[in-house]
């Protein structure tokens, strides 16, 4: 496939700048905040950056190749489109952009169970090649048939997310009215009128909502209503008693995702689980944690080929995908990136993402005469 990009906006960094002057502020502080004082969040992407890449220059080098083979599909790149909560209030039908992206580009697109596409429309976009990211709910008869639903669908590979046991303190989204419950205030309504685009297209797509959930709410909720409902579904702690039914039920591969731990990454092991994401949430739980790129070192070191290890939460570019992939990680999520790219360029920007995000990993293999994705190790220097 030829990559095509617009060049006016060659970086993530000047898609983050125009997503932030498109859409409103209470969104974007939505999208780009943390939790707390945003410590881990910073740490993320920081700390990752510490890694450096040793260059064979004068090897035999006959060409790079990206793609690669997870769970029997082959991708033509080793990184796909994170779950994000609610992103139809950051872009209307960002979910949809996004999956068409995916599909276009033979990435994996993951669905949220709390964003604002539900998943029949996902499976359709898609042709089935998705995966659904499940919070867990304290209803096992809810569960289940979100289960069922996703494997209707054609859903390839289930994320059981695990490291959202309470919701993440984040001033920005109580100081917006986007807490649970959430609320209008003045503040929002007079930066919508100031974001023409953003409100008319909100407009004609519709009001987001909790497009999966949808089904299973009371009808007429307000918007305190819907917070209580919300917390309430969703207050179940995810651990082994609830993990082992989903493994009996659930036909296809399972993930865990939000490990940061070695003895979580036993215990995914040991309940014959396929794979582990090691991520924090993005900054966006646990302020005084680890980044995930320092999580993951130990977990790789201990747990290498024994269960496959991916790498989410601070990667934003190329280079920071080859980082985590030289660090270890056999697959990588990105998840700003991608809004950052919707928010900026509407339809075009889940397209005009992958086509960045892969010309500049593409470039760094060749750089460095990496020649496949398995290779990355090998050019590690810390």
């Amino acid at each position: 496939m030829k990559l095509t990009y617009n060049t006016n906006y060659p970086s993530i960094d000047d898609l983050r700048t125009r997503a932030q002057r498109r859409i409103p502020r209470f969104a974007f502080e939505y999208l780009d905040g943390g939790c707390n004082e945003d410590i881990n969040l910073y740490k993320n992407t920081a700390e990752l950056r510490e890694v450096e890449l040793k260059p064979y220059y004068l090897s035999k080098h006959s060409g790079s190749d990206m793609r690669t083979e997870l769970f029997g599909h082959v991708y033509d790149a080793p990184f796909g489109i994170a779950p994000v909560g609610l992103q139809g209030l950051i872009w209307p039908g960002a979910p949809e952009i996004l999956a068409k992206a995916a599909q276009k580009h033979n990435i994996p697109f993951v669905l949220s169970t709390v964003t604002t596409a539900n998943i029949e429309t996902i499976g359709a976009l898609t042709e089935g090649n998705f995966w659904y990211q499940l919070y867990h709910p304290a209803d096992n008869a809810l569960r289940d048939d979100i289960l069922d639903r996703a494997e209707a669908a054609g859903c390839k590979v289930l994320v059981v997310l695990c490291d959202v046991p309470s919701f993440g303190y984040r001033p920005r989204d109580i100081r917006n009215g986007l807490a649970m419950p959430p609320k209008m205030t003045l503040a929002n309504i007079l930066q919508i009128m100031g974001k023409p685009n953003w409100a008319l297209r909100t407009l004609l797509h519709g009001q987001p909502n909790f497009a999966t959930m949808k089904k299973y709410m009371p009808k007429g909720l307000n918007m305190r209503q819907l917070g209580a409902y919300m917390n309430q579904t969703f207050s179940g702690r995810v651990n082994e008693e609830k993990i082992a039914p989903i493994r009996d039920r659930w036909k296809g591969k399972i993930v865990l995702k939000g490990v940061a731990s070695e003895e979580d990454t036993a215990m995914a092991i040991r309940l014959g689980l396929d794979g582990i994401i090691v991520s924090n949430h993005g900054g966006r739980q646990l302020d005084a944690g680890e980044s995930s790129i320092h999580a993951l070192a130990p977990i790789i070191k201990n747990y290498k080929n024994k269960i496959k290890i991916m790498l989410d939460s601070g990667l934003r570019s190329g280079p920071d995908v080859a980082r985590g992939l030289a660090s270890g990680a056999e697959f990588t999520f990105l998840g700003r990136s991608f809004m950052y790219g919707v928010a900026a360029l509407g339809d075009e920007g889940g397209d005009h993402t992958i086509s960045i995000l892969k010309t500049q990993l593409q470039q760094v293999m060749e750089q460095v005469c990496c020649a496949t994705v398995g290779d990355f190790p090998k050019h590690i220097i810390r």
